[in-house]
């Protein structure tokens, strides 16, 4: 048991390493070769005040944080209640993806240190001002993971349709609110979805 654990951290680190590695060279290449484009397509969807809508898109993005909680949160505790033990590794898988897409957005902000969008263009004025670096979007990376992982549990188009609409809804009010780059927002988008993958990889190899 013990060495399984030992070998299942080992490869959490390296897929951890991986894709930091991978998304900081990206996103470097990005901001060298097409930041204007960024910042366009981010002033085209930008609506700066303290709109209606823009509470809308504020309390969409709050949202997140606690979806991407309950999400394997209410899946471990139904499987565990009704002894579904399907239901209960998809629940760990879900929260090892949760997990583990917090841990690489984190490093990855403290390692690109990306300012955020109104930090260098004045023309942008954010709903509210951020803690914290621009890439990756954390919301954006959490929903995301959350609707994979409920797509991956339950691979209907009712649940997949629902799930991706409102991951992209979170992603689509980070730059509506002018609080991220569209890479940083993609960026998140792709953290969230490989981060299922590698935790039913890493399920997997525990369950060995």
């Amino acid at each position: 048991m013990k060495e399984t654990l030992v070998f299942v951290s080992r490869k959490l680190r390296d897929s951890v390493l991986g894709i930091c590695i991978t998304i900081s060279l990206l996103v470097v290449s990005f901001t060298v070769n097409a930041q204007h484009i960024d910042i366009d397509v981010l002033e085209r969807i930008h609506q700066p005040g303290q709109s209606q809508a823009n509470q809308f898109y504020q309390g969409l993005t709050t949202s997140a944080d606690y979806v991407a909680v309950l999400t394997p949160v209410t899946m471990l505790g139904t499987g565990l209640l009704s002894k579904n033990k399907e239901l209960t590794r998809k629940g760990i898988q879900s929260g090892i993806a949760v997990l583990g897409t917090y841990g690489v957005g984190y490093i990855l902000k403290k390692t690109v240190n990306r300012s955020r969008p109104w930090q260098d263009y004045p023309q942008i004025m954010p709903y509210q001002f951020d803690d914290g670096a621009s890439f990756p979007s954390g919301s954006t990376a959490v929903a995301f993971a959350a609707a994979t992982s409920l797509t991956t549990s339950f691979p209907k188009w009712y649940v997949a349709v629902p799930a991706y609409t409102y991951a992209s809804a979170v992603g689509y009010s980070r730059l509506r609110l002018g609080a991220h780059y569209p890479s940083d927002v993609l960026a998140g988008a792709v953290i969230g979805t490989a981060s299922v993958w590698v935790s039913g990889k890493l399920t997997k190899l525990i369950n060995k």
